[in-house]
Formats: C-alpha cells, structure tokens, sequence
C-alpha cells in the first residue's frame, strides 16, 4: 500500500508553494507593464499651409526630403517606457492645435538600451499618420560624465540627450523645437517654432529673470574667482530647458556639446551645482539666448523636486503646460490624488482603460 505522506512531506509541499508563488511575483514584476494607446483622430492641414514639395521622395543620401524641409516644423522629444504616457499626450496636444499638422515631423530620441521595435509598435497605431523618427542615444558616452544630483530621476542619462541633438538629428535638419514629455501644448507650434534668434542666438526660451539665479550652483561655484567669471559681461537669468528653440547650425558650428561636457567634467572633479543637466545649459547659455513669451512655458506645475505638490498657473496667458517637478499627471490621476490642474492634461491621455479594452 502506498506510504501516507507525513507531516514533513506537507511542509515540503507547503514551502515548495510558498517559493514557486515568489518567483512568480519576481518574474511579474521584473516584465515592463505593457501599456496600450487608442488611436488619435487624423488631423489635416489646413489652407493656408505650405506644400512641402517632393515630400515622398528621397535625397541623394536616402534621407526623406519632408524629414529635410525647412517648411516643416521639426519637434525634439526623448522617449523611453516610463515617460510614454506623457509623450502620447504631448503629441496628441501638438497635432490637436495645430493648424499644419501634416507638417510636422517628430525626432524621438531614445536609449540605445531601449527596445525601438516596441516604441515604434506603440506610437504607429495610434499616430498612423504621424511623421517619425526613432534615434538611438547611446547613453554610455555621456553616463561617466554625469554627478548625482537632488532627485534620481534627473541623473538618467536620456536627460542629457538634449545635449546632442546635433549630433543625433540628420544635418540637413537645422532647426528644432525640443519639447519635455510631461507637457501640452494649447497653441500653435508653427508660433513658436518661427521665432527669431537673431545674428548670433543659438537658442531662444522662456527668460525668468525674477528667479534667484544664483541658488542653482552651489558656494564652491561662487566663491571661486575662475568659475563664477564665466557669466562676467552677461546678465543671466533662469530658463527651463524643457521647451527650447534650437538652431542646430549654430549649434554644430559653435560645438555647443562639447563646452556642455567640460562642465560636466568640472562638476565631477568639483562639485558646482545639484541640479541635473538643467545648470551646464545656464553656464554655456544664460544671458544669451532670445527670450521667449512666458505663455510658452507655464512650468513648474508638477511642483518641487521633492514633495511634488499641487501649483497654481503663472498669471498671464497660456499657450503650453507643463509639469515640470516630481508630480507628473498620470500618476496623481491614476492615485485618485490629482491637483486641479491635471485636469487639463487629462483630455490628452490617449491610455486605454481596463474598463475600454473590456468593452
């Protein structure tokens, strides 16, 4: 007769249960949450738009002349699977207000490490139409360059890519508009893509001259009579690097990206600065750069780099927002903890809900 089992033999059983339950809870939480987008209404030019010609033809070097054309109005963003959800609503909000959508071309730059295929199959459908293209950030060249700073979501090097649009970007195009994915837009782009940087400018952006500039580098900085010079005969002032109207000729020209790094270098052997990529923008640029309207960047409504908490709007008008700080939209929407002003994000989020996928 077969052996009934003992008390050890349930123990056994009990435990075996016990770790295979784990593992499976490892594994789960080790598998990306595969997030699913409804499609976007198709969006059309209208008739006073540009007529971009030979735009399904190619030039000499098998780059498209649509994704070359200075009539297009070019847009910069990192993408990566945690901002994703933001990025959708960006571009929804930019192609909505629009009033050449199938003008613009949209440049993703994302990390080397990141799977393209799957951001690829997770914009196409819903942007079917969408003008895109994907750039691989090989994030590695800029990692030992980077210093920890107040918050560890800002040292990811996708942060820094910003630095080498040029690089990155064909050289045909000349010009960007970079944009952060926890923003939308309630304007025309084309508005702020045509402003005008001057002779010299390489960059234009929102000037907050009423900001203490300097609380953003640290008494090392100041107190020395080498490092503080760099802004001698300039009169610096704030900007938020997360909306920016790049030249890239100049950029290219004036080989911006490297004089990013030498800061960066600096910052590693003598620490000037705690805040990310945003204080080697102001080193190279502060006091230089064409000021932009405020309404192009009502920032800061994802509160402090700390507790994240709810913000009112900048008085006077608004063309964009954006949620700059620890507190983005979709995770306070989803935590049922929203600030009132996620509610305008909210008609951007293109997330399919358990309940629409059942339906």
């Amino acid at each position: 007769m077969p052996k009934s089992p003992s008390l050890f033999d349930f123990h056994l059983l009990l435990l075996f249960t016990i770790f295979s339950l784990a593992a499976a809870d490892a594994i789960a939480a080790a598998r990306p949450i595969t997030q699913q987008f409804k499609e976007a209404p198709q969006f059309y030019n209208s008739e006073i738009c540009p007529k971009i010609v030979g735009e399904d033809d190619e030039s000499d070097n098998g780059t498209s002349i649509f994704l070359c054309s200075d009539q297009s109005v070019h847009v910069a963003m990192t993408l990566d699977s945690a901002y994703i959800r933001g990025s959708m609503a960006a571009v929804l909000s930019i192609l909505q207000h629009s009033s050449c959508p199938q003008n613009i071309v949209f440049h993703f730059v994302a990390s080397a490490t990141a799977n393209a295929s799957f951001l690829r199959a997770t914009i196409s459908p819903s942007f079917p139409y969408l003008n895109f293209q994907i750039y691989s950030f090989d994030d590695s060249s800029v990692s030992r360059l980077i210093s920890t700073s107040i918050r560890s979501a800002l040292d990811c090097p996708l942060n820094y890519a910003r630095s080498y649009l040029a690089d990155l970007l064909p050289s045909c195009v000349r010009r960007i508009v970079y944009l952060d994915s926890d923003l939308v837009l309630v304007d025309d782009i084309a508005k702020l893509a045509a402003t005008q940087l001057g002779d010299n400018s390489v960059l234009a952006a929102p000037e907050h001259c009423n900001a203490n500039f300097t609380s953003y580098f640290t008494l090392t900085f100041w107190s020395s009579a080498t490092l503080s010079l760099t802004f001698a005969n300039r009169k610096p002032c704030y900007f938020n690097t997360g909306v920016m109207v790049i030249d890239l000729d100049r950029w290219r020209r004036g080989d911006y990206t490297k004089k990013i790094e030498e800061w960066m270098e600096i910052q590693k052997r003598t620490r000037i600065y705690e805040l990310g990529s945003l204080p080697p923008f102001l080193l190279v640029f502060a006091g230089n750069i064409v000021a932009v309207d405020h309404r192009w960047n009502q920032h800061g409504l994802g509160g402090d780099n700390f507790k994240g908490l709810c913000r009112d709007l900048h008085p006077g008008p608004v063309s964009l927002l954006h949620w700059s700080g620890k507190g983005k939209p979709w995770v306070r929407l989803d935590a049922n903890r929203p600030c009132p002003l996620d509610a305008l994000w909210a008609p951007y989020d293109l997330l399919q809900t358990p309940f629409a996928l059942d339906s």
